[in-house]
C-alpha cells in the first residue's frame, strides 16, 4: 500500500473547506478512481456528518481529492468537498 502525501497547497485549504486528512485517505482507499485532465486522478466518498457548517445544518459531506498516483506515492493536489 502506497503512503498518501497531502501537498501544502491543499494542506492549506483544510479549514477552508473542512475535511480532514483521515477522511481523504479513507476516500482514496476505498474510492472508485475516475482519470480527469493531466493524468490526475479522482475519487469521491459521502461521510455523515450531521453538523453546522458556514452557519447552516448538513447531514452529509462528500470528499473528493484529486491527486496524482506516483510510482512510490499517492500526491494528493486538491481536497473538494460538498456539503448536503
Amino acid at each position: 500500500m502506497k503512503p498518501i502525501r497531502l501537498s501544502q497547497h491543499a494542506l492549506n485549504y483544510i479549514p477552508q473547506r473542512g475535511f480532514t486528512i483521515a477522511e481523504v485517505e479513507e476516500t482514496i482507499r476505498n474510492g472508485d478512481w475516475q482519470p480527469v485532465a493531466s493524468n490526475r486522478m479522482e475519487c469521491h466518498q459521502d461521510f455523515s456528518y450531521n453538523g453546522i457548517w458556514n452557519g447552516k445544518a448538513y447531514k452529509t459531506k462528500q470528499v473528493r481529492p484529486i491527486f496524482v498516483d506516483e510510482p512510490t506515492e499517492i500526491v494528493v493536489i486538491t481536497v473538494y468537498t460538498y456539503f448536503f
